[in-house]
């Protein structure tokens, strides 16, 4: 029998979800939900590869889907390292050409200091994961050099927002350009060095997709029903190359107009976030994350292991010492300064808070070592220890500083004899 108010009620479901929808994307799109939603995916894989359910999960990341045909029968961890870190890395890409068209990585002088910090973080911790595998014999484990160089955006500006309440705004300035030149330095270091053969022909067949992606955003195209199947292409070509896939995500946020007539960059960005950061990068991290410690015995054995010793301190101090360092040197002897408000022990705190490496981190020591090799286990470990604890030095850092930056605002804003205006102001 036909029901005469289904269509109606049907149309008046679907008004009353839609907003309902906004409001989970508004949600997810905060910094500190992104945050929140990569560390329970991390810790739910934690926790189901050390339980005696350990073999189902390692089952789950290895069952094979997608067409064999197309050279794309993919694990499911295959597929979220590949795949959806595109999705990641073109949100990526779209801020990255924002900074430098719009953003702080516009001007050279207010932007010299976190470039040069971003540097300094890469170079110090590369250094110390290879003098300190030199140094104990394992020339074997060089390939991993890179892992401890990444910072987490996601992750350590969700940090960030959680602890500041009284900071300055230029303190999260600084960490979001250092940490958007970083994600541009790893780009680079996975796309060549982690290209372990190169196929021409398909990363050339790459370029007709890519460019008509490019073209139609250009003009101002939104159709998700042609730009969606552009990307696709490109990201299926560039990964039939050789190239890590997340590259052509990369390469297509650089595409989308930031400024003029057709600028989408910021509508790109709003509408993507959401996946990035509530689908793509939690899943990820759940893939990515579940290695097998052996218990306590097994993670204390772990950290003692080149691999995880080095990408751990790396993280911990490299990280820290190459930022703070040279920023400090290059204010020091180039007259370069920090913005106004800025401390160097707030500059400290974010030196420590780069050591948060997680998910792009996760995404080289895979590259560097494979997937389910003693290595690759041993740089996850590091990569987890690393920025837990990088996190938790950063926020005590940090919340001292907020503490103090709260003292300075409320003598400036005590008003003790009640005259509406603050003392600080009274003759």
């Amino acid at each position: 029998m036909i029901n005469r108010n289904e269509g109606p009620r049907r149309r008046l479901l679907t008004r009353a979800t839609w907003p309902e929808t906004q409001r989970f994307a508004e949600i997810l799109r905060k910094e500190t939900v992104g945050g929140i939603l990569l560390l329970l995916a991390a810790g739910v894989a934690l926790v189901w590869a050390n339980s005696p359910a350990a073999q189902s999960y390692h089952a789950l990341s290895e069952l094979a889907v997608g067409p064999q045909s197309w050279h794309l029968r993919l694990s499911l961890s295959a597929w979220a390292a590949d795949g959806l870190l595109a999705i990641f890395f073109f949100v990526v890409g779209v801020e990255l050409k924002r900074e430098f068209v719009a953003g702080d990585l516009r001007d050279p002088a207010r932007a010299a200091l976190p470039i040069a910090a971003a540097v300094g973080g890469m170079l110090a911790p590369a250094g110390i994961f290879v003098g300190l595998n030199l140094w104990l014999g394992h020339p074997e484990n060089l390939d991993g050099w890179a892992v401890p160089i990444a910072t987490d955006i996601a992750f350590a500006l969700a940090v960030l927002a959680v602890i500041s309440t009284h900071l300055p705004t230029a303190l999260r300035t600084f960490l979001l350009t250092l940490a958007v030149v970083d994600d541009l330095l790893a780009i680079i270091v996975i796309a060549c060095f982690y290209t372990d053969h190169l196929n021409p022909a398909a990363l050339a067949l790459a370029v007709i997709p890519g460019g008509l992606f490019v073209a139609a955003v250009q003009r101002g195209v939104r159709h998700w029903w042609l730009l969606l199947p552009l990307a696709a292409a490109t990201w299926a070509l560039v990964h039939a190359s050789g190239i890590h896939a997340t590259v052509a995500g990369v390469l297509l946020g650089f595409g989308v107009p930031v400024l003029g007539k057709h600028a989408s960059a910021e509508a790109f960005e709003h509408a993507l976030r959401p996946l990035s950061a509530g689908v793509a990068v939690p899943v990820f991290a759940f893939f990515a994350a579940g290695v097998s410690v052996g218990g306590w015995p097994g993670l204390v054995d772990a950290i003692t292991h080149p691999v995880t010793a080095g990408v751990l301190l790396g993280l911990v101090f490299g990280k820290a010492i190459g930022v703070f360092s040279t920023t400090f040197l290059l204010a020091r002897f180039t007259g370069a300064e920090l913005d106004e408000g800025l401390g160097w022990l707030d500059v400290a705190g974010v030196a420590l808070l780069a050591g948060i490496g997680f998910t792009v981190s996760l995404l080289i020591g895979e590259l560097a070592f494979g997937a389910g090799t003693a290595a690759g286990a041993d740089a996850k470990i590091g990569v987890l220890a690393g920025s837990v604890i990088a996190g938790m030095l950063a926020a005590l850092v940090l919340l001292s500083r907020n503490a103090a930056y709260r003292r300075i605002h409320e003598r400036e804003t005590a008003d003790d004899d009640g005259d509406g205006v603050p003392d600080i102001y009274q003759p």
